[in-house]
């Protein structure tokens, strides 16, 4: 299974965090899966990181290494994918993450309603 962590999974998985339920965590640690992680989540976690809206002491791209993510660029036409999504949803982060999932054939894991909500990317709830 390949798989594209949304951000908030990846600060879960990296703090231990009790929010993600035992499924997510399974097909995580499962060493057949390869796990991706997007620029656009170390942009988000970093841009809010220095608004002081979120708190995270260290490196985004340090702990993708540390746990044997595979870091997932964001390209030109991830970019125009995003922006033609069918999709009233605004923020620009989520957009990236679906397009990069739709785009790549990647299983989008998430814990956000809003995302839920849209069928058209393969996803899996990490609650």
């Amino acid at each position: 299974m390949n798989l594209l962590l949304d951000t908030h999974v990846l600060l879960w998985w990296d703090a231990g965090a009790s929010e993600m339920g035992a499924t997510a965590r399974a097909v995580i640690a499962n060493p057949d899966n390869t796990v991706y992680v997007s620029a656009a989540s170390v942009w988000e976690i970093a841009l809010k990181s220095a608004k002081g809206k979120l708190r995270f002491n260290g490196s985004a791209h340090a702990a993708i290494e540390a746990n044997g993510f595979l870091p997932l660029s964001m390209s030109t036409a991830h970019a125009e994918l995003a922006g033609r999504l069918e999709w009233a949803h605004a923020d620009p982060f989520d957009r990236m993450l679906v397009a990069q999932a739709q785009s790549d054939g990647l299983i989008l894991l998430h814990a956000d309603a809003v995302i839920h909500e849209f069928r058209e990317v393969a996803q899996l709830w990490a609650r």
